[in-house]
């Protein structure tokens, strides 16, 4: 199996946890990889307050960095020009949201041993206004 392979399969098991996490909190997900041409979006759900745009890092557990810390101004910027592309063709009364679901996994036995949800990690920051 290719390095982007093993990849892959680890990012869909963190966003399938991270799924499984927000519904736990009581969000609907609405989309999963979201893409349009600025990025793409990991999660869109939403619950009767906000609609989130969730950006997942899954990492090994001895990364030298934690997974938030892969989600630079550029990133933010990609998730923040795709997710107002999504409301501009997806109407809603919600409060939209950024957050990041951090997944640590172990690779040698790829057990996921920590998932910590960061809500609203980042905003728009000037970015839009």
């Amino acid at each position: 199996m290719s390095n982007n392979t093993d990849t892959k399969k680890i990012g869909d098991m963190g966003e399938r946890k991270a799924s499984k996490l927000l519904i736990e909190k009581g969000f609907e997900i609405v989309e999963r990889n979201y893409h349009s041409r600025y990025g793409e979006i990991d999660i869109i759900a939403s619950n009767d307050k906000y609609i989130v745009f969730a950006e997942v890092k899954t990492r090994n557990i001895s990364s030298i960095a934690r997974p938030c810390e892969w989600v630079d101004k550029k990133k933010q910027k990609k998730i923040i020009t795709t997710a107002l592309l999504y409301l501009q063709n997806n109407k809603t009364e919600l409060q939209p949201r950024f957050d990041i679901i951090e997944v640590e996994y172990d690779r040698i036995t790829s057990v996921i041993v920590n998932i910590i949800h960061i809500e609203n990690a980042f905003d728009c920051g000037g970015y839009y206004s």
